[in-house]
C-alpha cells in the first residue's frame, strides 16, 4: 500500500506518507479527461458520480469533498493505492532504456475508471486532440449526467448507460463529437439491448477482453487497449499512439516497425506490466516532445 494512514477530517480525507503520487504525472499522462488543474496547483475531477479535489504537499495528499467510507469504497481502487509502485519501478529501472522514462514520470499511477465512461471517451479520442475530447465529454455530461455541486461551482457526472441510451444521432452530433457520433449511438444501442456486456468483457482474459472491445464500432486496437487498461485492470494492454510509437522508436525499435509489431514487442518484453511501461513512455515522449528522424 502506497500510503500509511487515511484520516477523515471535516469533509476531507488526509493520506499520510504517500509514495509514488504526483498530481501532474497522474492527471496529465493521457489516461483521463475529467481532471483540471487549478490556479493553486490542486486538481478537481469528476468520477463515479462524485466531484473531488486533490491536493499534495510533501508526502501528504488531501482529498476534499469525500469521507472515509467513499475513500475505502471508491478512491483506494480508483487511485490504485494498494499497489506498490516502487516495486514496479525497481523492475523497470533494470532496463537502462526505460529507466529514463520511469525517473521522469516517477509519480504516475494508473487510475481505474468506469468502463462505460472510458468506452465513450476513447471512442471520442480517436484522431482527436485533448481539448476537443475534454469539451465533448463535458458536453455529454452536462446534457445527460447528474448535476453536482462543489464549493459553489456546478459540475456534471458522466451519464450512465440508461441516462444516455435514448440520445438520437442528431443529438449526439450536436455534442461536438464529430464523425464519432454514429459510433457512440451504435455503442449505446449495443449496450442497451445486451448485444455486448462490458462487465462480461471486463471479466474475460486479457486477449478475449481486447477482442470483445473491438466489436464496438469505432474501437480499434489502440482504443481497446486504452479502455481495458484504464478501466478493466488489464495491465498487459499496451496502447500505441503517436507518442508511444515515437518513444518505442526512440528507445527500442526501428522507425519502420508497424504499430501491431510495436504492441507485440512491448507485450512480450513487459508482460503483465506492459500498461505501466506504456504510461511512463507516453508521458516521457509527450512532455519532452520526442521526435524521430525517419529519413
Amino acid at each position: 500500500m502506497d500510503f500509511k494512514e487515511a484520516i477523515e477530517k471535516e469533509g476531507k480525507v488526509i493520506l499520510t506518507e504517500v509514495k509514488n503520487f504526483e498530481l501532474p504525472h497522474i492527471f496529465d499522462c493521457g489516461q483521463c479527461f475529467r481532471w483540471n488543474q487549478q490556479s493553486n496547483g490542486n486538481y478537481i475531477g469528476v468520477a463515479f458520480g462524485r466531484v473531488i479535489e486533490v491536493e499534495k504537499h510533501g508526502d501528504t495528499v488531501t482529498i476534499y469533498n469525500t469521507n472515509l467510507k467513499d475513500f475505502n469504497k471508491i478512491w483506494v481502487e480508483y487511485f490504485d493505492l494498494e499497489r506498490d509502485y516502487s516495486a514496479i519501478k525497481a523492475e523497470f529501472e533494470q532496463d537502462e532504456l526505460l529507466r529514463k522514462a520511469v525517473e521522469f514520470g516517477y509519480g504516475i499511477r494508473l487510475l481505474q475508471q468506469d468502463p462505460f465512461e472510458m468506452l465513450i471517451s476513447f471512442i471520442i479520442s480517436a484522431n482527436n486532440r485533448i481539448p476537443m475530447i475534454k469539451r465533448a465529454i463535458e458536453n455529454i455530461s452536462r446534457t445527460y449526467g447528474k448535476k453536482l455541486e462543489y464549493n459553489g461551482e456546478t459540475y456534471y457526472a458522466f451519464p450512465t448507460i440508461k441516462e444516455f441510451q435514448e440520445a438520437t444521432l442528431e443529438e449526439v452530433e450536436g455534442l461536438g463529437v464529430g464523425f464519432r457520433a454514429k459510433y457512440i449511438v451504435k455503442a449505446l444501442e449495443d449496450l442497451a439491448n445486451g448485444t455486448y456486456d462490458l462487465t462480461a468483457i471486463r471479466l474475460s482474459d486479457d486477449d478475449t477482453c481486447h477482442e470483445g472491445l473491438k466489436n464496438f464500432s469505432g474501437v480499434g486496437p489502440k482504443v481497446a487497449d486504452c479502455i481495458m487498461l484504464f478501466s478493466m485492470g488489464k495491465y498487459s494492454a499496451f496502447p500505441v499512439d503517436v507518442w508511444v510509437k515515437r518513444a518505442m522508436q526512440y528507445f527500442y525499435v526501428a522507425p519502420d516497425v508497424s504499430l501491431p509489431k510495436i504492441r507485440q514487442f512491448a507485450r512480450d518484453k513487459f508482460g503483465n506490466l506492459s500498461g505501466f511501461a506504456q504510461q511512463y513512455l507516453f508521458y516521457y515522449a509527450r512532455e519532452n516532445n520526442i521526435k524521430i528522424d525517419e529519413d
